[in-house]
Order: C-alpha cells, then sequence, then structure tokens
C-alpha cells in the first residue's frame, strides 16, 4: 500500500509542477497573497511572488508585495533590495512609498523613513497613511514639533483619521517646551454648605527630554476660609508605549485641602488606538486614604471614549466610582467637546471636596460637559458639572461647578 502511495505522489508531482508553471502571473500573485495572509506561509509567498516576476518583470504591485513580505519575515536586506530596484525603475505608486518608507521605520531608521515619505507625498500630496508614517517617524525622533505639523496636514485631509486623533492628542502635550495656565473653578451648594467655594490654579509646565513636569500652585476659599496647596507632577517616557504619571502635593490648611497627596500610575499606549491606566492616589489629612484607580480609553474616527474607576477599601466595604467620558474633536488635538456622566467623587476634580467625613463614601451622581479650543498658541476651556451628592446618609443636596481655564504655550 505504501509503494502505491509513493508512486502515485511522484506522478503527482510533476503535474502540481507544470500546473504551477502553467498559471498567469496574476494567479500566482493571488496564490502568493494567500500563502502570506491565511496560511502566515511567507517563505512560500515569496517563492510563488519570484514565480510571478519571472512572468512578468514589470509587474509593481507583485514586486511591492515582495518587499513587504521579505520585511514581514524580517530579511531586512531583500526587502530593501526590491525597494531600491523599484526606485531606479522611477516607480511613483503610492503602495511603494507607504511600503519602503514603513520598512525604514519599523528598522528604526527615521530620517531615511522622512526621506521616502516626502518624495512619496510629492506625487500623493493627499496619502494619509504616507502622512502619518511621516508624523510617525519624527516622532519616534522625538522631533514633535514637525510630528505636529505632518498631523495637522492629516487632519486637513481627513479630520475623522482615528489614528492621526491618537498620535495628535500625545504630540499637544510635547510639541511647546513651555507652557503656563490659569483656571478657575466656583462651585454653588444648594444645602451642603452655606458658602461657595472658589479655587484658582496657576501653573508651569517644562518638557524635558524624558517627558513634561508641571510646577502648580491651588489657591480655595472653602468653609469661608482660605488655603494654599503646591503640587508637582511628572509624566516620564519609559518607551514609545509606556509612560508613568508621578505627583505629589503638599498644603498646611488641613481641610482646605489634604495635607499630602500622592498619585502613581502606568500609562499604555496600546495597539488599535486604545489605551490604559492603572494605578493609585493617595491622601493623608490626619490619617491615610488610599484609593486605587483604572481606566481603559479607545479613538474612533474623531471621537474619544473613556471609561474610569476609583476603588477605595477600608475595614469595612470597598467604595466604587465610575466615569464615562467622550469627547468629540474638531479641527486638532486642543479642541474638542466633552461629556462626563459619572457615579462617585474623584480625588483629582479640582473642587477635591474629599473629606475625612467619608462623604466619598456615600452616593453620588455627576454629568456635566466642556469646551476646549485653540488661538494659535492660546488653550482656552469652559466647563460646568452638575452633582446630586448624599452629603449625610439619606441626605441629598445639589452642587452647581462652572470652570474656566487659559493656557499660553511658547
Amino acid at each position: 500500500m505504501k509503494k502505491h502511495f509513493g508512486f502515485l505522489l511522484l506522478l503527482l508531482l510533476p503535474f502540481q509542477a507544470y500546473s504551477q508553471q502553467d498559471m498567469s502571473a496574476d494567479e500566482l500573485f493571488v496564490k502568493a497573497r494567500t500563502a502570506a495572509f491565511d496560511e502566515k506561509d511567507y517563505t512560500k509567498s515569496i517563492e510563488l511572488a519570484k514565480q510571478a516576476l519571472q512572468k512578468a518583470p514589470n509587474y509593481t504591485d507583485i514586486s511591492v508585495f515582495l518587499g513587504r513580505v521579505y520585511t514581514w519575515s524580517k530579511d531586512t536586506e531583500s526587502a530593501r533590495a526590491v525597494f531600491e530596484e523599484l526606485g531606479k525603475r522611477d516607480v511613483q505608486d503610492e503602495d511603494y512609498f507607504i511600503a519602503y518608507a514603513s520598512l525604514e521605520y519599523w528598522n528604526d531608521d527615521n530620517a531615511k523613513a522622512v526621506e521616502i515619505a516626502d518624495k512619496g507625498l510629492s506625487y500623493h500630496p493627499q496619502s494619509e497613511a504616507l502622512w502619518l508614517l511621516k508624523a510617525r517617524a519624527y516622532y519616534s525622533d522625538k522631533n514633535y514639533i514637525e510630528s505636529e505639523k505632518a498631523i495637522k496636514s492629516l487632519l486637513a485631509i481627513n479630520p475623522k483619521n482615528t489614528e492621526a486623533i491618537s498620535l495628535a492628542v500625545k504630540i499637544n502635550d510635547l510639541a511647546a517646551k513651555n507652557a503656563i495656565s490659569i483656571n478657575y473653578n466656583y462651585s454653588h451648594f444648594d444645602k451642603q454648605f452655606a458658602d461657595d467655594w472658589h479655587i484658582v490654579s496657576v501653573g508651569y509646565k517644562r518638557v524635558t527630554p524624558i517627558g513634561s513636569v508641571i510646577l502648580r500652585a491651588n489657591y480655595a476659599n472653602k468653609f469661608a476660609e482660605n488655603g494654599a496647596q503646591f503640587e508637582l507632577e511628572a509624566y516620564p517616557r519609559l518607551s514609545d508605549m509606556f509612560y508613568l504619571y508621578v505627583g505629589a502635593a503638599y498644603s498646611n490648611d488641613v481641610g482646605i485641602f489634604p495635607k499630602y497627596r500622592t498619585g502613581v500610575s502606568l500609562n499604555a499606549n496600546l495597539p488599535h488606538s486604545f489605551e490604559a491606566e492603572i494605578g493609585y492616589r493617595q491622601l493623608y489629612f490626619s490619617n491615610n486614604i488610599w484609593m486605587y484607580t483604572a481606566s481603559v480609553g479607545k479613538y474612533y474616527k474623531n471621537f474619544w471614549f473613556n471609561i474610569r474607576t476609583y476603588i477605595t477599601p477600608d475595614n469595612k466595604n470597598i467604595s466604587h466610582s465610575y466615569t464615562g467620558t467622550i469627547r468629540y474633536y474638531t479641527k486638532s488635538a486642543q479642541d474638542y467637546f466633552a461629556f462626563q456622566i459619572g457615579t462617585g467623587i474623584s480625588p483629582e476634580e479640582s473642587r477635591n471636596n474629599l473629606l475625612e467625613n467619608e462623604t466619598f463614601k456615600l452616593k453620588t451622581f455627576k454629568v456635566g460637559g466642556e469646551y476646549n479650543f485653540s488661538v494659535k498658541k492660546n488653550l482656552f476651556s469652559v466647563g460646568t458639572m452638575y452633582y446630586n451628592q448624599e452629603y449625610r446618609p439619606n441626605e441629598k443636596g445639589n452642587q452647581f461647578d462652572i470652570t474656566l481655564g487659559y493656557t499660553r504655550k511658547f
């Protein structure tokens, strides 16, 4: 039986070889794509693509595909040889420039990737993929100003490009070396407190080679008393994917502010325009309050969706707070409308209504909106928030907040 089976294979092999040789370049190209995409067999795909090129040496699409498969199989030298040969033939196809620039970008030759993208853009100035590659290459080289210019050109072509908006938001805090800001928050209570609250914050941000650093001073009038708080925050970059949030604050006016405030989070820029964060926040009045936070965000076209939770454990129970946020970006990362809804109180709200009387563990509902817009290097924001808060067991009151902000980049 084995002999018969072996004999049958010997008969079929010449037929299979003849059948493959008899295929057209297009048919071999289809088989090569199937081998690469469906079977993940790059060796087979390369062989089929080479056979197709023997039949049609000037078939540009097949050559570009062959270069891509060499790239995917990490044969950089062979991929570069294919693309350089296409360059000698003065090929002007958009896909050729995308594939070649991607090869150099993925192999950390960002200057070469920009050069190739620029040449491609001279033929295809509306190419979103080439503008995005150019922006990413500049971003990897920490040339945030040029990266921002490329992203703005892309968003002028398509304001709903998801990946462009995601990258624009990352660049936004890095493109300008310096920024000064001033924010004002006003809170009115119908029952909980007799006096309105006022908080003014003044901050300075400096972008360093390892990430941005922010120094901020907060002045508050709460309970008809005044207080001050000083904050230091940093966002060190660990890699293109990961960065940290590290924050600390001190106040000598306990009750108006916590005496100490600290926080650390690990943030990740994930594939497919997702992002995530996990960390902790700590407040100290005369005892510590520990909160653990996590969030997940997603960019989709010119929308950003985010959900965040704070979990506060103690000896008796665990309290939760949840906040959902939607942003709609208009013309840039600095121009957007935002809508927020949630339950519970966040320790990062500027009003900072977290006191040792455990009001943060009672039931709170909040809903609000915000509008941010830019005029050259001037950024403006206006927001409002409504709270329905259980400030004592089974006793609820309403609170209305208005927030105004201004930032100048330079």
